[in-house]
């Protein structure tokens, strides 16, 4: 077995991914039932595009476990133990997965996998965050699905392409620099 060694520019690409998710999750437009339109769904993703599904993954627990022991890092400066297990916590435990799920998308180099990892990133976070939500309010899926999803599908679409785009012209960039 061959230990992989983490460079100090993968601790400073980790962790300024790790920052930019922080700032963008501010950015955030309160809904009806309390689920907030934010940019970390924006985000999230484009942290596994650029960084690989490792260290995209990696800079987003970094995120979860920030915020889970207090520093308030979630949409409206929230954190703690309450927010990531509370209604709208489907969706920060699932942000792993969604970075997960787009790099080994984009690591793929085929446009196919790029958009299906993309798009089921955004499937589990709003799997996820429907069944949060249902089990903290005790409302059915039917609800959750209206509070959390249906509101949700056209900026998801929108973002899904924006990272797709943005996401992939980043790498190539940071790459022939030989940034990552």
């Amino acid at each position: 077995m061959v230990k992989e060694r983490i460079s100090t520019r993968d601790l400073c690409l980790i962790g300024l991914f790790t920052a930019i998710i922080c700032v963008l999750g501010q950015i955030s437009i309160p809904m009806p039932y309390g689920v907030p339109m934010t940019m970390q769904t924006f985000v999230i993703p484009l942290a596994g595009v650029i960084l690989g599904h490792k260290k995209g993954t990696f800079s987003v627990l970094i995120y979860v476990l920030l915020g889970a022991i207090g520093v308030p890092v979630f949409a409206g400066f929230k954190c703690g133990i309450g927010i990531v297990f509370g209604p709208t916590g489907g969706f920060i435990l699932s942000f792993p997965l969604m970075a997960l799920l787009a790099g080994i998308g984009a690591q793929k180099n085929n446009k196919i996998w790029l958009w299906s990892g993309l798009a089921f990133g955004s499937i589990v976070n709003f799997l996820c965050g429907m069944i949060m939500f249902s089990l903290n309010t005790g409302k059915s899926f039917t609800t959750a699905f209206v509070a959390c999803v249906l509101p949700f599908i056209p900026t998801a679409i929108i973002k899904i392409i924006l990272v797709g785009v943005i996401g992939v012209q980043c790498k190539r960039i940071l790459e022939r620099n030989a940034l990552i």
